[in-house]
């Protein structure tokens, strides 16, 4: 279930030389979803035992990897995929919260995240099949651009079932599960008592409180280079989701032209504007996670217009001949003064 971002988030109080006062860290980690998760806080309430916590979390993370992950052939999104027909299909309470989100952004964002794409990502060569030789004519676009839509998924809440009105589509939550992952991680912390930590599943975080020497978590942005690693910016944040999407190392070049692996699920095309990462805040990961998608297909122009009117903090970083441009809209602005 892994979405490759192409984008590297620094945990600048472990790793960064201005960060290096040691303060003591309960640290739990672990493998999920094809990548990695974590959790770093400093205390823990009395009766919550490192170990029984640690498989706990781990527990919570396999489900959600059975129920959503496309590369389990029995989980419940496979099975849906393989189904047909426009009968309802059963699913958990889990699966139908996150469609319920991602449905919700597909409307919000005119269709630029949408959970249907897979057909149009394995065709441009960016999913599990190996890139075809040539690039993919315009009758072949159209005829996966008609396997996609989130208009052919209709969701029920109560019983939760799925059903699809375009007997091909198939659905892939990668773009939101880690999210998800994320915030379901931390809400058991907080259930058991745990006020200052940080929960990360594949670079997806979401932080609340303080580090153990009582200063803000600071975390650190990359610049969008496509070889080296390097710091553009730290920021000090609390109490927030983070997710970050990027399109400037996973893509290749054919004829001179430039194809990304983030493909615009409207046009049926990898995205060509200036764009190179998007970093967005919101209370939920979940949300964060998709909305720094969805940002990333839209671009600079579009992406500054929604993230305005929805007041969403978001964070751009633009190509520009001489460098990189920053954008940062009103809402990240606000969010980063409240915290200093």
């Amino acid at each position: 279930m892994r979405r490759q971002l192409g984008i590297f988030l620094v945990f600048c109080w472990l790793l960064l030389p201005a960060c290096q006062k040691q303060v003591e860290t309960l640290h739990l980690d672990g493998a999920t979803m094809g990548t990695t998760w974590s959790v770093k806080l400093h205390s823990l309430p009395d009766g919550v035992d490192p170990v029984q916590l640690k498989s706990q979390l781990q527990s919570q993370l396999d489900s959600i990897n059975r129920l959503m992950s496309t590369y389990d052939p029995e989980s419940e999104i496979s099975r849906f995929n393989r189904q047909t027909s426009g009968d309802w299909f059963a699913i958990s309470t889990e699966t139908a919260e996150v469609i319920s989100l991602s449905l919700h952004l597909s409307q919000l964002t005119a269709g630029a995240f949408d959970i249907s794409v897979g057909p149009l990502v394995e065709l441009w060569g960016f999913g599990a099949s190996e890139r075809g030789e040539q690039l993919p004519t315009n009758e072949q676009v159209a005829e996966q651009l008609a396997k996609v839509g989130y208009q052919h998924l209709q969701l029920r809440r109560a019983p939760a079932a799925l059903r699809k009105t375009q007997p091909l589509l198939r659905i892939d939550l990668s773009a939101v599960a880690k999210g998800y992952a994320v915030d379901l991680l931390a809400e058991s912390l907080v259930e058991r008592g745990v006020d200052n930590y940080l929960v990360e599943v594949g670079g997806e975080l979401r932080i609340a409180g303080q580090r153990s020497d009582g200063t803000a978590w600071k975390i650190a942005l990359e610049k969008p280079l496509e070889e080296a690693r390097e710091v553009k910016t730290i920021f000090p944040l609390t109490d927030t989701g983070l997710a970050t999407s990027g399109n400037y190392r996973n893509f290749y070049i054919e004829n001179g032209q430039r194809y990304s692996h983030t493909i615009d699920p409207v046009s049926g095309r990898p995205i060509r504007h200036r764009l190179a990462s998007v970093t967005v805040l919101d209370p939920a990961c979940a949300r964060a996670d998709a909305l720094a998608t969805a940002l990333m297909v839209l671009g600079e122009e579009k992406g500054q217009i929604l993230v305005e009117q929805q007041q969403i903090a978001a964070y751009f970083l633009i190509h520009e001949q001489q460098g990189t441009e920053v954008y940062v809209s009103p809402a990240f602005q606000k969010f980063l003064a409240e915290v200093n």
